[in-house]
């Protein structure tokens, strides 16, 4: 990209989730507008919540504009990424389609098509040693994915997350890795790595909770639903029970041959009632 090019940052500080904004969006040229998340997770939803702040982020660009006009509005091409540098196995590179997320339709007799709307948003692993050749383009990044794997191999010794993170600024430090933000900024690096990493187990500990009340929730209703069907079929039994008794009432026969004609039967629990 030529130097003379401008580049506007204009991330959304408004589109909250949780207290949580957006990470960085920014147009170039104004013919082009990128959104970038940074993750340790892949969620699996990032399309869905790209749209929405892709739509924000048109809504400030065409802010003034008659969108009733007869002559066509203009905007940038979108670009949507995610920087992924979790503990878990991911591809270098994946894509997540919004296309993905919508609900099957074959049963509704619709012929089969492509979706009318799209969003496509290109997942990269910045880990240490992954996509190495996009990595290496900007040292800041290929710095940063080798801080946190040394993070990780100190908490693989056995040092917690906290401690973990010191050790792994003494290091880099040391080692020209993000030496000169550590040295000025060395405190508040802790802190937003912190603060982001917490996020995240706080997010893995809602979803596990959410999985567990889902379970516990479907036992109750599985319980409540055999119960309540155990209940039917009871009724249906005694039903039957009490229509075999008219109808052999309607032939003549006294309660007792009655009953002597369903001690013949299979025992049926359900005939109690007619004792």
């Amino acid at each position: 990209m030529p130097d003379d090019i401008p580049v506007v940052i204009n991330t959304l500080e408004d589109v909250l989730f949780m207290d949580r904004i957006n990470d960085i969006s920014f147009e170039i040229g104004g013919k082009l507008v990128v959104l970038i998340e940074h993750q340790s997770t892949v969620n699996p939803n990032i399309a869905l919540r790209l749209l929405m702040y892709i739509a924000r982020i048109y809504e400030k660009i065409i802010r003034g504009a008659n969108l009733y006009s007869t002559k066509k509005i203009f905007i940038p091409r979108p670009e949507f990424f995610v920087l992924y540098n979790g503990a878990v196995s991911c591809p270098d590179t994946q894509t997540l389609k919004l296309s993905d997320m919508f609900k099957d339709i074959d049963d509704l007799g619709f012929e089969k098509a492509d979706p009318v709307l799209e969003l496509q948003v290109k997942v990269l692993n910045i880990n240490e040693g992954r996509n190495e050749a996009i990595v290496k383009r900007c040292s800041l990044l290929a710095q940063y994915s080798a801080f946190v794997g040394k993070v990780r191999d100190f908490e693989k010794d056995g040092y917690d997350r906290e401690e973990s993170m010191k050790k792994a600024v003494v290091y880099c430090r040391n080692h020209d890795i993000l030496k000169e933000l550590l040295e000025k900024n060395a405190g508040e690096v802790l802190n937003m790595l912190m603060t982001e990493w917490n996020w995240d187990d706080a997010k893995q500990v809602w979803f596990e909770e959410g999985l567990e009340e889902g379970r516990e929730q479907g036992l109750e209703e599985g319980i409540e639903q055999g119960l309540e069907k155990g209940r039917e079929e009871r009724e249906k039994e005694r039903e039957k029970d009490r229509k075999y008794f008219l109808r052999l009432l309607d032939q003549g026969l006294s309660v007792d041959e009655i009953k002597q004609a369903l001690s013949k039967l299979k025992p049926n629990p359900n005939n109690e009632h007619l004792k």
